[in-house]
């Protein structure tokens, strides 16, 4: 398990408290200073912050400073999805207020509940026992499918997410995103952008799509080994919902890139279901008998994982970079490409 660590906020993301306080005193229910601030250490995109008043704890998400990407750090796409999800079987916080307007502390933002519960950054989890390893690995499975059982129109999500093909848009998306954060020429990137649209496999149907569904961002009960809050919902949109699910099983293949990576770990010995298990209670919860064409689903996610690597890193040469470990992705995109193209070698042996 990995504390949350709160540290002053960051010099690069200063931001005028006192306005907020005014706005929040203005906007939210039973709102009252004074506040305190704090900012969370990671949360590579949207800087994430704590306030703490003398009767109630709050969690302000707000977008980084500087020059960004197109379509990126959409922080009002968080509030309304999680907003939306509220009365389903989907754990999320609270939302109290959204702010669009940039006058008020430099950029939009929004306000929610803070949940209390663990964090966990860390895939082999360390200090837990064998049977909350499993249970909490089988709990992430059950909750990503019963997100994406949620009917899109029932929650008023059905403008969420534009028509067209999903992959054929993510491609384009992170193929832009990517060239316009490079600073190295990958030649694994280059040929999985080629790849990629050629071998787009049929849709399962369109669903509410989490976008960074992983262990590090949900918080999980105090005690128990469930889910309380699925968190960090930036890149959530509509679409198939199999890539989320191959992107938190990219981890048990390649090499072992750290002592916490699932490839190469014995799951057995640790309790962690393997990944034909964890396929088949996700498809269980959300009523699929089998998953065709699933290495496209990793090497996608592997791709796409560089590109988000990518414009991490660069933001941290930038100097805007939402944590200050930024710089330790150098080499992120480099690998992961280089790891989804090797399984496209694996899988066709004539790309």
């Amino acid at each position: 398990m990995s504390d949350v660590e709160l540290t002053q906020v960051r010099e690069a993301h200063q931001f005028d408290i006192q306005a907020l306080d005014q706005y929040l005193l203005a906007h939210v229910e039973g709102f009252a200073g004074p506040m305190d601030v704090r900012q969370f250490e990671g949360g590579q995109s949207n800087p994430t912050f704590q306030l703490v008043t003398p009767t109630r704890k709050y969690v302000m998400r707000k977008q980084p400073p500087g020059e960004l990407l197109p379509s990126a750090h959409q922080v009002d796409r968080e509030y309304r999805v999680m907003h939306a999800l509220w009365d389903t079987d989907v754990p999320v916080p609270k939302m109290y207020c959204l702010c669009e307007d940039p006058q008020i502390i430099g950029t939009k933002f929004y306000v929610m509940e803070m949940v209390e519960g663990r964090l966990f950054t860390e895939n082999c989890l360390p200090t837990l026992s064998n049977e909350e390893r499993r249970a909490l690995y089988l709990d992430l499975a059950r909750v990503l499918a019963k997100l994406h059982l949620v009917d899109p129109q029932a929650v008023g999500l059905e403008s969420f997410g534009r028509p067209g093909n999903y992959y054929e848009r993510q491609i384009g998306r992170w193929s832009k995103q990517y060239v316009a954060s490079q600073t190295e020429d990958i030649p694994a990137m280059n040929k999985l952008m080629e790849w990629l649209p050629n071998n787009i496999p049929q849709s399962v149907g369109t669903m509410i799509v989490h976008g960074d569904y992983r262990l590090g961002n949900v918080l999980v009960h105090p005690t128990e080994p469930r889910i309380v809050a699925v968190l960090d919902w930036e890149l959530s949109t509509l679409g198939d919902g199999l890539a989320d699910l191959g992107y938190i099983c990219q981890d048990y293949h390649g090499d072992k890139e750290n002592e916490e990576s699932l490839a190469g770990a014995d799951l057995e010995a640790l309790g962690i279901p393997a990944e034909s298990e964890l396929l088949a209670e996700y498809c269980g919860q959300a009523g699929l008998d089998d998953i065709e064409n699933w290495p496209f689903y990793l090497i996608y996610n592997m791709f796409r994982s560089s590109g988000i690597s990518q414009g991490v890193y660069k933001r941290g040469l930038d100097g805007n970079a939402s944590s200050a470990t930024a710089l330790e992705f150098a080499d992120a995109a480099r690998l992961r490409s280089t790891r989804g193209w090797q399984m496209v070698l694996d899988t066709q042996p004539n790309p």
